[in-house]
């Protein structure tokens, strides 16, 4: 069961130590997504959530477009702000409570450059609002192509299908995306796969290795064991193998190439 909060908030844009994002904006804290490889669930600690099992609770900054007005109009040094670094902006909350609509109206109101970063189709919604602002972009996370498996890994979020069709109607409609290809699971993700399946539809590729060391090693472990147990005996060393990443790494940028799409970044734990 999910538990909603409302919640005030002191500030939303905060500094941001990810590479390609000056800044992040969170509307929420928690993500209703409950993603099992998902690395945010180390926020819990920072904001009264310990021992809450991730994907059960969902705050909601109420007040988040409000503060970041305030923030703005102190003009703050230019930088990008990446909306949901620790959440999704479009998760399923955002129909009710648009708190992601309203911060990008104010983002577009100060001209403050974002990028938007998400699991869901529900991103469409806001495709007027995209049209009109020249310095964004959308970015869609596929890690695998298969439903089936995307359910287990991902159990509430949009289906693969619905993504890369939105990621297709952002493209027809002039706005700047990219496919975020992470974490990359062992495995389960066919790299070529999926960039083949988005070439028409992007601008640029990001990707990143999946991060087992921020407390998500056992909802791993006990998904695996359930539907994958065959994969169990090898499956954490593999992802502690830089060997493995070093072959990775090269594959994405070789396939980069191939298919003339630029390569953003690729993001090793």
């Amino acid at each position: 069961m999910l538990r909603i909060q409302e919640v005030q908030v002191k500030g939303v844009l905060t500094k941001s130590r990810l590479p390609e994002s000056a800044y992040c904006v969170n509307p929420y804290i928690g993500c209703s997504h409950a993603c099992i490889y998902c690395y945010s669930r180390f926020m819990r600690r920072f904001t009264g959530h310990t021992g809450e099992k991730w994907g059960t609770f969902v705050d909601v900054k109420v007040n988040a477009p409000k503060v970041l007005m305030k923030q703005l109009s102190r003009n703050p040094k230019l930088g990008v702000a990446l909306l949901g670094s620790v959440t999704d902006a479009y998760q399923p909350l955002e129909k009710k409570y648009r708190i992601t609509r309203s911060i990008i109206g104010v983002l577009s109101e100060y001209n403050f450059p974002f990028s938007i970063l998400t699991k869901s189709d529900l991103v469409l919604r806001d495709l007027d609002l995209l049209k009109r602002i020249g310095n964004c972009d959308v970015g869609l996370t596929i890690t695998v192509l298969d439903d089936k498996v995307r359910r287990h890994f991902e159990p509430y979020s949009s289906s693969v299908k619905r993504r890369i069709k939105a990621l297709k109607i952002l493209h027809e409609n002039g706005i700047q995306t990219y496919v975020f290809i992470g974490p990359i699971l062992p495995h389960f993700t066919n790299i070529r796969s999926i960039i083949t399946a988005v070439k028409d539809y992007v601008d640029s590729v990001w990707a990143e290795t999946l991060n087992i060391r921020c407390g998500n090693w056992s909802d791993i472990e006990t998904m695996l064991s359930k539907k994958y147990p065959q994969l169990l005996p090898n499956y954490k060393k593999t992802v502690l193998d830089q060997n493995y990443w070093d072959k990775v790494s090269k594959e994405i940028k070789k396939l980069c190439q191939e298919f003339q799409i630029q390569l953003i970044g690729y993001y090793r734990h």
